[in-house]
């Protein structure tokens, strides 16, 4: 049923993928830790303190940190793995670029690390000034977040957008195959 060690059952491609399911896996642990500690009553006093859920540098750390590891990082990058890997078994056709693949999970894993990072580091930063009411330091230290978020946003985007280019292109190839059958 399994594919034994060094019998070639598994192809470069499909070993290419164990990094997104990894990555996956890593994401979720990540995330639930950080939904446990979120909820243990001085973590939560002091999110609650700082905005949390409803805006402030709380809101950047519970909802927003907690909900894209699990979500973005979990949950699309097992669905990526997944589409990768059914795809072309399920049409028959290969995948339109392998050098693609690769590429998806690089600029979506480095976005999502980057983006989790700056919510979370930029969330205590602006929490702690808020709570020393250093409103204009927060203000100063939020200025230098938003170019930052943007930034790690558009490499997660940049991810995104190759993985559907991907499949839009494997989806043509597809298409164009059943045509000439027809």
């Amino acid at each position: 049923m399994y594919p034994q060690k060094g019998t070639g059952e598994i192809t470069v491609e499909e070993r290419g993928l164990v990094k997104f399911l990894l990555a996956s896996v890593s994401f979720f642990f990540i995330g639930t830790v950080h939904g446990v500690l979120q909820i243990q009553p001085p973590i939560r006093a002091w999110l609650d303190s700082i905005g949390s859920p409803y805006g402030g540098p709380g809101h950047m750390i519970d909802p927003l940190a907690h909900a894209h590891i699990n979500v973005v990082g979990g949950v699309v990058l097992l669905c990526m793995a997944v589409t990768y890997y059914l795809l072309p078994r399920l049409s028959g056709v290969p995948l339109y670029s392998q050098r693609m693949v690769k590429h998806t999970f690089w600029w979506t894993t480095l976005g999502i690390c980057g983006f989790y990072s700056t919510l979370m580091v930029f969330g205590i930063i602006e929490g702690n000034l808020i709570l020393q009411d250093d409103h204009e330091g927060a203000t100063h230290v939020h200025r230098i977040y938003t170019p930052i978020i943007a930034t790690v946003s558009t490499v997660m985007g940049i991810g995104f957008w190759i993985f559907f280019v991907n499949i839009l292109f494997s989806a043509k190839a597809i298409y164009r195959d059943d045509s000439k059958q027809s």
